[in-house]
């Protein structure tokens, strides 16, 4: 696993870490990578937090809405997310919102890793929290994920990194199937 180009890394004092990224190798074709990450009702079956999805509209394509619903330890929460990057084989990403406050870009970027046969999978993380609106963003956090925003950091670094480990587990012990 690693955090390219330092994404994520400390913040100076006083500063809030706004992005992170976590990268892995999988020995999967690029198609059936992206079938399984823009697939957003398997989401639960890679994320660490999320523990189900209910499509509301689109597969995941372009504009695709879906809930996801949410647990940490004994908290549970929903969110309102919406594709906004569908790029096969490429790069898959939706935007994520609470109460109408906007919280967050979670993607996925796919590129051959040179010479190994494998795909670097790459889970970014871009957080919208700003001003007012973002402070009541944060206070929902804290009520409803028991996160501050320091926590959701952490939190978020160790669940990319399950979520990528969960992938590849998926991806290279199943037999691969013709993408449909």
């Amino acid at each position: 696993m690693t955090s390219p180009g330092g994404r994520g890394a400390s913040a100076p004092a006083g500063t809030r870490t706004r992005e992170l990224s976590e990268s892995i190798l999988i020995g999967a074709s690029p198609e059936r990578v992206y079938a399984a990450i823009s697939d957003v009702r398997r989401v639960a079956d890679w994320s660490p937090e999320c523990v189900g999805v209910l499509l509301l509209a689109g597969r995941g394509g372009p504009h695709a809405t879906f809930l996801g619903f949410n647990r940490n330890g004994s908290r549970r929460w929903f969110t309102h997310c919406r594709v906004t990057e569908a790029n096969a084989p490429h790069e898959f990403a939706y935007r994520v919102s609470i109460a109408g406050l906007p919280l967050a870009v979670w993607g996925f970027r796919l590129t051959e890793a040179e010479g190994t046969g494998r795909i670097q999978v790459t889970q970014y993380w871009h957080d919208l929290r700003q001003g007012a609106r973002g402070k009541a963003a944060d206070l929902l956090g804290r009520v409803f994920a028991g996160t501050t925003p320091a926590e959701r950091v952490r939190v978020n670094r160790a669940g990319m990194a399950a979520t990528l480990h969960r992938l590849r587990s998926a991806l290279e012990t199943a037999p691969e199937r013709p993408v449909p």
